[in-house]
């Protein structure tokens, strides 16, 4: 299956679906949507940052190519904000199609508005400072929300959560997915018909 192929039955399966038939790749549920009504497919561009350095997000954001997901591994470090308005509009400018944060934000509001989805743990009022720091690094793997995450993996993600998986995987499982999604607006049909629970869904014998 080739990339276009693959990126187009992403865009229209029920990442939902996915968690029926894989158990690796979703990333911690504290990791979540701070806007409504999203839903994001990209490949993940990687980027960890150490000590605070904002520095290492502005290389990142000029690097950024149209369709990536910009995602942050801050190393643990929960109380710095690395994405604020001006992150957002260089992202938004370069193409990107979100950021994911394993760590907060800031700037709630005008990220709200600017409309770039973005994910995070939260939000604070301190932020990352004008600083470099060896330990940052982009183009390598990351870790988020407990998920390893590598340059150009899939991201899926909306307002349910974050999904990191790579080419192979996907492919091996979207089809089913996609029939899956296909055959669910009958089954709930059935279901509000009356017809018995037990045969719907797929109760096992008691």
């Amino acid at each position: 299956m080739n990339n276009d192929e693959l990126r187009e039955k992403l865009q229209r399966v029920s990442f939902a679906t996915l968690g029926h038939y894989l158990e690796e790749g979703f990333v911690s549920h504290e990791i979540r949507s701070q806007l409504n009504g999203v839903k994001v497919v990209g490949r993940a561009f990687t980027l960890r940052v150490a000590n605070a350095d904002a520095y290492a997000v502005n290389r990142a954001l000029a690097a950024l190519c149209e369709g990536d997901v910009l995602v942050i591994d801050m190393q643990g470090d929960h109380q710095h904000a690395c994405v604020g308005t001006v992150t957002a509009c260089a992202a938004t400018i370069r193409g990107a199609k979100a950021i994911i944060v394993d760590g907060v934000v800031t700037d709630i509001v005008e990220l709200r508005e600017a409309g770039l989805p973005v994910f995070a743990r939260g939000t604070s009022l301190l932020t990352t400072k004008l600083r470099s720091d060896p330990g940052s690094a982009m183009g390598v793997a990351v870790t988020c929300g407990a998920v390893t995450v590598r340059p150009g993996d899939w991201v899926l993600a909306d307002d349910n959560g974050v999904f990191i998986a790579s080419d192979e995987v996907l492919g091996g499982v979207i089809d089913l997915a996609l029939a899956s999604d296909a055959a669910e607006p009958m089954l709930i049909e059935r279901i509000r018909n009356g017809e018995p629970l037990e045969q719907q869904l797929q109760v096992e014998p008691g």
